[in-house]
């Protein structure tokens, strides 16, 4: 039988109330009594009833995280580094995560809808924001706490953490432009994400400030994975005047294109270049290693989470809205 607050009141001699008290860290209870029942607990193997407590104080102690997803994503590596910040700092502050998967549509939004009304989670993460993103939307007018990575097209006032594409992408073709490209290609992910039209647009204005363009057949679309920057790669390459240089939208998309290069025969570095943006752990150790535009991902699981937590609590947010700067990591699939 688990221990109950009521056995804990036989062993130390104290009321029940007492006891609750004690253990749920009223300050109306002495220290000393405190330490000795919170030792009984203890030595008594009690476990408190998170369930009743949860009821009692109308939270779930969840936070909700739906995976917008049109197949086995969590091979990203993206997204195993942005759960793991946010699984930990959940943790850390005594939260569950219940994950979700769902392609994006009315029943991605049923989800969301059946989980508020359904009081499964205190809040929500939502992630790859879209231009126009129903979910964001829905989630206001369900008045339901929830803080996004991204930003959308829409005049919405919402808490987020973003990174600033546009200007990682200027960063990454000014060092391509500097180690003399002129011919460079860009795999853009789905322009429906907000994230994709700002990463398209620093390598369109950059290249444009250069007096270079980016011509029609130079720029392609992937859908974030590996297998379609192989495929999308292997397009550019057939061109009669092949890109020196290809810009992939995320690391998967580049490992794809380094794969499409090396299937030519010909050497990433040194016969082309290749380029990403997240600076995923497997940036690092590709072979060549990836240039690549970092962001912190698991520092920016970590920081939304704070900042869900902190709104659910109902304590204010030193920034509600904070935009990080990318920074460029080059490594030798540039020839460096």
């Amino acid at each position: 039988m688990p221990v109950t607050i009521k056995d804990i009141a036989k062993r130390t001699g104290k009321s029940i109330t007492t006891v609750s008290r004690a253990l749920h860290g009223y300050d109306d209870v002495s220290p000393e009594t405190r330490e000795m029942i919170v030792r009984t607990a203890e030595e008594m193997g009690y476990t408190p009833n998170l369930l009743a407590q949860r009821l009692q104080k109308q939270r779930t102690d969840t936070l909700g995280f739906i995976l917008p997803t049109f197949g086995p994503r969590f091979s990203d590596p993206f997204f195993s580094e942005f759960l793991a910040g946010i699984g930990n700092t959940a943790g850390e502050y005594g939260y569950d995560l219940l994950v979700s998967t769902q392609p994006p549509g009315e029943k991605e939004l049923e989800i969301y809808r059946k989980k508020v009304m359904g009081r499964q989670v205190d809040g929500f993460i939502v992630v790859r924001t879209r231009c126009h993103d129903p979910r964001i939307q829905l989630l206001r007018e369900m008045g339901t706490p929830f803080v996004a990575f991204g930003r959308t097209e829409d005049d919405l006032d919402y808490p987020f953490v973003d990174e600033d594409g546009a200007a990682g992408m200027s960063m990454l073709v000014e060092h391509l432009l500097k180690l003399g490209h002129r011919r460079i290609a860009y795999i853009s992910p789905p322009l429906e994400y907000t994230f994709a039209r700002d990463r398209l647009r620093g390598v369109q204005e950059t290249l444009t400030a250069a007096g270079l363009a980016l011509p029609e057949d130079y720029l392609v679309f992937g859908d974030l994975t590996q297998r379609s920057g192989l495929a999308e790669a292997a397009r550019l390459l057939n061109l009669p005047e092949p890109p020196t240089a290809i810009i992939a939208g995320n690391d998967l998309m580049a490992f794809g294109a380094m794969s499409a290069v090396q299937q030519r025969g010909m050497q990433v570095g040194r016969d082309i270049a290749v380029a990403g943006f997240d600076d995923t752990p497997m940036a690092e150790t590709a072979h060549p290693p990836l240039t690549t535009v970092h962001q912190p991902i698991y520092k920016i699981g970590r920081m939304i989470t704070e900042m869900l937590i902190k709104i659910i609590q109902g304590e204010p947010l030193e920034s509600t809205q904070i935009i990080l700067k990318p920074q460029l990591i080059v490594r030798q699939s540039c020839g460096e």
